[in-house]
This record gives structure tokens, C-alpha cells and sequence, in this order.
């Protein structure tokens, strides 16, 4: 026989025969599984039905008992016949002599619960129980019966309560005729015929897929019944299940036929070729010795790991292009300002160059703390101990592999032992990690290590002493965990990774320059306050939003009183720390929503959002009562210096449609403060004729939320002074219920907040502080 008839016989006999063992055991266990739960399902109903005659019995005892009790049967016969504990009651005298009967009772004789059923007896018309009635002495007076017909209505009732088909036998011994029953007319014979054989609680299976099985007659229960339930066996299960054997062989010859075609002699030679590929040998080859499906595959084979070698040669050439491509992606990405985007494209980029599978960027914070800005891939990576990880990854410098190249200034690579102990880092079994410093300092450290555990620190060239790298230069670690194929990172994906920790060091760097000239271009350097050029930005900004959402928006110009006299008596210098600490004061009387300016000299702006004309007078005899009842102490002047503020209030849209118009309103409303006397406030006359209309809202560019680049138009939303973005609400929608930027100042749900109904509290600032002058933040915070 041929390998492929062998190889079909062989496939036939081993699908085939599991085949058909299962058919035959599917067919017998359910056949089985049917005839058990219909025998337990006729016991059941068999139970149900003695239990319903005997209550029917000792119900009718009860009623017979009750008549035979009274001296006037007519009357209790009445009332139990009225509801419904009997049919019919009967009373005899001691000869027997009928002396009383329930109107419309059954014709006699009654079958009474106590006598079994004869095979003379005839049909079951009425089922009774006779009780004796005797006189307070004891002696027989003669005997009560109360019966319950036995109709259609009463087998249905058991057929109800047993769940099953229910037959009254015309008689006690022959099942060829019925009284009653709830079968249907097709199958009636045959569970007739089927109960004709059927004794002694046995069980009998009809023609038509019924199970039968007769109750009674017997003592306590004297009515002849057949029981019957339908079969759950699925309809043609026999049919099906040859069907499916058949179909299954079909199957089976088809498949064996096409496995025993593809099959040939040379498959040891076409594993060993596989296995040799398998080991990275790509030069080997298997001998073609035909044209047939065989040695198509040979030749496939061949053609195949000639490929495999030239794309492998190509991959190989084309790494040190992917770096130069890299290199300028890099300096592209070094141009822009978005930090955490520019961060988690070097990381990207260094995981796909190197086949790392996770990473981190971090950068070392204030306290000597490397605090990862971006990481890829580092889920799972944790301890047993805390298996979801730390919510941002810290590792203090000198601590771990990362924490010592931030610290030495050296790179290193290597493979990490199970048997050391976590350092708060990710688990990895080989790693890389990069420092990387600020642009044009002295290159880090290169001296080659070894050190225990088996880390090598990489050397990348020779460098003398004075060439050595302060620790404290290093911007951050650029690291990766764990190499695709468990391989160690080799000096080549160092090389790649210094690369990318250049770019990285070059963008942190320009990101902390741009930030700073940010925040000089928009603060004032002597008080730490917003400058005059944020405040007409800001101005402009919150008149378009308390337009928008129909609040109130509150400006005080403030001025110091007589403060040129400060600067002639004291000095410029002594006016310096004046203006510095008048400044720390108003930024712990405001909220952390509100806004503080210096409008140049000695004048200061003060942007109130959701504040009334009422609650802007509270904030304003706050400030006046903060610089009043505490002098200024300046050093090197024995006493402290009195100083008094003056400020004018306007509320948009009151005093003007502008934030130009009422910020003049303001001023005016100063002078007239002045006028008063100083050292008090004024708010500006209403003007009834303020003119209103639609104010455009501004779309600037953001980054995605990702910080990963993308293709196409970016999405466009209203961007803060300084470049930073601000999300525009949906239409309808507060923009305190949409995510926006962390610094982002939430709008409140309902009406403008009354400082004066808030008490004095609600305008100070939280723990974070009042107003901040730095760069970023659009509200100002306390202690900048």
C-alpha cells in the first residue's frame, strides 16, 4: 500500500470510529436520559395525585363529621355545600332509610375513600366518606356521607395539579374503557392500549413517544388512573445522528485524500532544511526532485530563504540610515516647545530603533529626584508586592541602575540578576540606560566599569581628567527595558540611545528657555505680578468669557497714596520693597481665580471674575484695611512706613461693553476715590446706554493629547495668553464640566459669586495661595 493509502486508512480508523462510538452513545444516553426523567416525572405526578385524593378524603371525612355533630343537618349541609368543602351530604338512620339529601346530589351508590375498587365495579360518579352519627350517649343514630363529584372537572383539576395527562378507567380492572380524560384524541388509543399492560407501577413507552403508568386503585385511593407524559426526545434523533455519521465519513475520506496527497518521501529532508533556517543558517536548501505539488514547495522553500537573506542583508544596511533618519527627526522635534510631546516621540522612537519593550523618560527635580515624564510599555513590570505600580515612576539619584547614571554621569547596560533585591524600578531582565545634559557642556562621563551584578558601564571613547562631567549637568536618564528576543542591548543600540538622549537634552533645555523668557515677557520682575501687557490680554479674555456665559467680571484700580513721597523720604530702594510687600499683601486677600497687575509705578489692576459691584467693595475695604493697619517695616529705617491705597471699581457690563471701557471706568472712578479724601474706595457711575455686541472667540493649534504627531490639520481651540491652550466649551455646556488643561479656571454652574454673601473667606485664595506670576499658570498663585 502506498503512503497515501496508508495515511488514509489510518486517518479513516482514527476519525471514523470516535464517530461512531459517540452516535451510538449520544443515541443510547439519551434514550436513557428521556425514559429516567419521565419515569421520575410520572412518580412525581403519581405522588401528586394520591396526595389530592387522600386531602380530597379527609375533607370529605371533615364535612361528613361536621353534619354528623349538629342536630340540624340540613342547615350545616347547606353551609358546606356552600363553600365548597363538599358536593353533596347524605343522612341515613341506623336501618339505613335515607333521611336527608343535598339538593342536586350524584345518583348512588358512592365510591367511598376507604374501599378499594372490584373489577365489578362500575364508573366512579361521585367519590365519598361515611362517618357514623350517634346521640351524646354513645348510641348509633346512623351514618353521614359528604361526596365530591368525580366529572371532567375534577380529572382536569388532577391533571393541574400533577402536571401530567390524566385517565379515569371505567372500572378497576379493564383498561379498554374511560370515564374521563384529558388526553388528546390522537394519541387517547394508544396510551390505552399501552396502560391495558401496564401494573403495578410500572412504566410502558407508546408508539407515539408517550411513557404511561396506572395509579390505583388501592386503599386511600379507589380511583382507577392512567398517567401519561410526552417523550422530550428531540423528533428524528435517530435521523440526525445517522445524517451526521454520514457526513462525518464524507469528511473524513475528503481529508485524509488531500493530506495523504501533500504528503511526500522528501519531508525529513524539508525538516532538517527547516530546522538549519530555524538556527539562522539561511543557506539552506532542499533538493527539488520533481515537478509535482512537492517540488513546487521544495522550489517555494528555496525561493524563500533566498529572500529572507537579501531582506536580512537590506535590514542590516538599512539600521545606519534609520539613525540618520532619526538624527533628523530629531533636530526637527528639538524646535518645538511641547516638552512631554517631543519627550514621548524620542521615547517612541528609541523603543522602535533598539526593539526595546518598554521605556522611560526622566528628569531629575528639585530634591535630587529622577521623576519619569513619559514611559512606554511598563505595565506588568512590578513587584508582587504592588502589582499595579506607583502612579508616576520616582527614583531618587544614586539609588538603582537609573538613579547611578544620573548620579556617576555614565551610561550603562546589562542584565539584571533575579537575586537582586527591587530598587523601586520596574523588574527587567536587561536594560540600557542614557544620561543626557544640557547643551554645551562637556559630554558625560565615559571611563569603562565593571561593577557587581554584572553591569559593565560603557566607555565611548577616550577622554582625559579635564574632559570629566559634573553629575550635577545631567538633565535626566533616557532608559529601556528588555530587548526583543531576551538579547542584551549591545554597543550599537548605545550609540542609538545617545543620539536620542541629545535631542532629548536639547528640547528640555529649549523648553525651560522658552519658559523663562515666557515668564519675564508677562510678569513684573520687582513684584512678581502680572505685567501691563498679560493685563490687556487677561482683560480682553474675561470680558469675552463673562459675555459668553452672561456673568459679571469686577476691575479695581489701585493706587498707593502719596507714594512719591515714599520714594523722596526713603529712597527708591525703601519704594522697592513698599511696592514688593503692597504686592504679597493683595495676592493673600484675592482668590486663586482672581488676577493681579501692575500697571507700571505705583498703580496695580485687579480682575475679579463672577463679583459684583457689592462683593468688589468688600475686597476693596479688605485691602484698604490690610495696608492700613499694618505699616511696612523697611531695614535699615528705625520705623515702619504708613501707606494708604485708593481704589476705583467698575463692573463689566455696567460700566462699559469693553474691557478698555471699563477699565477707563475704573480709573475714573480712582481719580474720584483721590478726590474723596484717599484712602478709600469709589465705584464708577453706571452708564444706562452701554452698548452690547457678539464677541469672536479666538482658535489656536493644539497638540494632541497623546503628544505623539499626527497627520493632517490639528484641531483648533482658543489658546491662553503665553501660547497655552484653553478648551471652548460645547454649546450649552459650562466649561467647568469639560477636561481642559490642569491650570485651567473651571466656570462656576450657577449665578456670579457675591463676595459679600460669601463671608470674608471666599475671597482669599486655598492652600495653593492667591495670584502666580510664573509662565505658565493663567491665574496666579500665592509665593511667586
Amino acid at each position: 500500500m502506498t503512503l497515501r493509502g496508508r495515511l488514509t486508512a489510518a486517518f479513516l480508523v482514527v476519525v471514523l470510529g470516535p464517530v461512531l462510538l459517540g452516535a451510538f452513545f449520544v443515541a443510547s444516553t439519551v434514550t436513557a436520559v428521556d425514559r429516567t426523567r419521565s419515569t421520575e416525572r410520572l412518580a412525581v405526578a403519581a405522588s401528586a395525585v394520591r396526595t389530592s385524593v387522600d386531602a380530597l378524603c379527609q375533607q370529605l371525612r371533615a364535612a361528613a363529621d361536621a353534619v354528623a355533630l349538629t342536630g340540624d343537618p340540613a342547615v350545616v349541609a347547606g353551609q358546606l355545600i356552600g363553600r365548597g368543602l363538599a358536593a353533596a351530604v347524605q343522612v341515613s338512620d341506623v336501618g339505613g332509610r335515607v333521611t336527608y339529601v343535598s339538593p342536586g346530589a350524584p345518583p348512588t351508590p358512592w365510591r367511598d375513600c376507604s374501599e378499594p375498587v372490584t373489577a365489578t365495579s362500575g364508573p366512579v360518579r361521585a367519590l365519598a366518606a361515611h362517618v357514623d352519627r350517634r346521640d351524646t350517649a354513645g348510641a348509633l343514630l346512623g351514618s353521614v356521607a359528604a361526596a365530591q363529584f368525580v366529572d371532567p372537572a375534577f380529572v382536569a383539576r388532577l391533571a393541574a395539579v400533577s402536571g401530567v395527562a390524566v385517565t379515569l378507567l371505567d372500572g378497576g380492572a379493564s383498561a379498554a374503557r374511560f370515564t374521563h380524560t384529558t388526553e388528546s384524541r390522537e394519541v387517547r388509543d394508544g396510551v390505552l392500549a399501552a396502560a391495558g399492560h401496564t401494573a403495578g407501577g410500572r412504566v410502558t413507552e407508546t408508539t407515539k413517544g408517550r411513557y404511561v403508568r396506572r395509579v390505583g386503585p388501592s386503599v386511600g385511593q379507589p380511583l382507577p388512573l392512567v398517567l401519561s407524559v410526552p417523550s422530550t426526545r428531540p423528533p428524528g434523533l435517530h435521523v440526525t445522528l445517522a445524517g451526521v455519521v454520514v457526513l462525518a465519513g464524507l469528511l473524513a475520506v475528503l481529508t485524509a485524500w488531500r493530506l495523504a496527497r501533500v504528503t511526500t518521501r522528501p519531508l525529513a529532508e524539508l525538516a532538517g532544511a527547516v530546522d538549519r533556517v530555524a538556527h539562522g543558517d539561511l543557506t539552506a536548501r532542499v533538493p527539488v526532485r520533481g515537478r509535482d505539488e512537492l517540488g513546487r514547495l521544495a522550489e517555494a522553500f528555496n525561493r524563500m530563504t533566498r529572500e529572507t537573506g537579501s531582506y536580512v542583508a537590506a535590514l542590516t544596511s538599512s539600521r545606519d540610515q534609520l539613525r540618520g533618519h532619526l538624527a533628523v527627526l530629531g533636530d526637527t522635534l528639538a524646535s518645538t516647545h511641547d516638552l512631554q510631546r517631543i519627550l514621548r516621540v524620542i521615547l517612541h522612537s528609541a523603543i522602535a530603533a533598539t526593539g526595546a519593550r518598554a521605556g522611560a523618560v526622566l528628569l531629575v527635580e528639585s530634591g535630587g529626584v529622577l521623576v519619569a515624564q513619559c514611559s512606554e510599555g511598563l505595565d506588568g513590570r512590578w513587584p508582587v508586592s504592588d502589582p499595579d505600580g506607583p502612579e508616576t515612576l520616582r527614583v531618587p539619584v544614586g539609588v538603582g541602575v537609573v538613579g547611578a547614571v544620573a548620579a556617576t554621569g555614565e551610561p550603562q547596560r546589562g542584565r539584571v540578576e533575579p537575586t537582586e533585591p527591587p530598587t523601586g524600578e520596574p523588574r527587567c531582565r536587561t536594560y540600557v540606560a542614557v544620561p543626557f545634559a544640557a547643551p554645551g557642556t562637556t559630554g558625560l562621563g565615559s571611563g569603562a566599569t565593571t561593577i557587581p551584578g554584572g553591569t559593565t558601564i560603557i566607555p565611548g571613547g577616550e577622554r582625559t581628567a579635564d574632559e570629566a562631567v559634573s553629575p550635577a549637568v545631567a538633565l535626566g536618564v533616557l532608559a529601556l527595558y528588555d530587548r526583543v528576543g531576551a538579547a542584551e542591548f549591545d554597543d550599537d543600540d548605545l550609540v542609538t540611545l545617545r543620539t536620542f538622549a541629545g535631542h532629548a537634552a536639547v528640547a528640555v533645555e529649549n523648553v525651560r528657555v522658552h519658559e523663562e523668557a515666557q515668564r519675564l515677557s508677562l510678569t513684573d520682575p520687582l513684584t512678581g505680578l502680572w505685567n501691563y501687557r498679560y493685563l490687556r490680554e487677561s482683560i480682553r479674555r474675561e470680558v469675552e468669557r463673562a459675555s459668553r456665559f452672561g456673568r459679571m467680571l469686577s476691575v479695581l484700580a489701585l493706587d498707593l497714596d502719596r507714594f512719591k513721597d515714599v520714594n523722596d523720604t526713603y529712597g527708591h530702594a525703601a519704594g522697592d520693597t513698599v511696592l514688593a510687600e503692597f504686592a504679597r499683601r493683595v495676592r493673600g486677600e484675592i482668590r486663586e481665580v482672581d488676577l493681579a497687575f501692575r500697571q507700571g509705578g505705583e498703580e496695580f489692576v485687579l480682575l475679579l471674575p463672577e463679583t459684583d459691584a457689592r462683593g468688589a467693595a468688600i475686597v476693596a475695604e479688605r485691602l484698604g484695611a490690610a495696608v492700613r493697619e499694618t505699616p511696612i517695616a523697611v531695614e535699615a529705617y528705625a520705623g515702619p512706613i504708613v501707606v494708604t491705597v485708593s481704589v476705583g471699581i467698575a463692573v463689566y457690563p455696567d460700566h462699559g461693553s469693553t474691557g478698555r471701557e471699563v477699565l477707563e471706568a475704573a480709573d475714573d472712578a480712582l481719580y474720584v476715590a483721590k478726590a474723596a479724601g484717599r484712602d478709600t474706595y469709589r465705584v464708577a457711575e453706571v452708564r444706562p446706554d452701554v452698548p452690547r455686541r457678539e464677541i469672536p472667540v479666538p482658535a489656536g493649534a493644539v497638540s494632541p493629547p497623546d503628544g505623539l504627531p499626527r497627520a493632517g490639520r490639528s484641531a483648533q481651540v482658543p489658546r491662553e495668553p503665553g501660547g497655552h491652550a484653553r478648551s471652548e466649551p460645547a454649546a450649552g455646556v459650562p466649561e467647568s464640566n469639560r477636561p481642559g488643561p490642569a491650570h485651567a479656571r473651571p466656570e462656576p454652574a450657577d449665578g456670579p459669586v457675591d463676595a459679600a454673601r460669601a463671608g470674608p473667606d471666599a475671597a482669599r485664595p486655598g492652600p495653593g495661595g492667591g495670584a502666580s506670576s510664573g509662565p505658565h499658570p493663567p491665574r496666579q498663585s500665592r509665593g511667586r
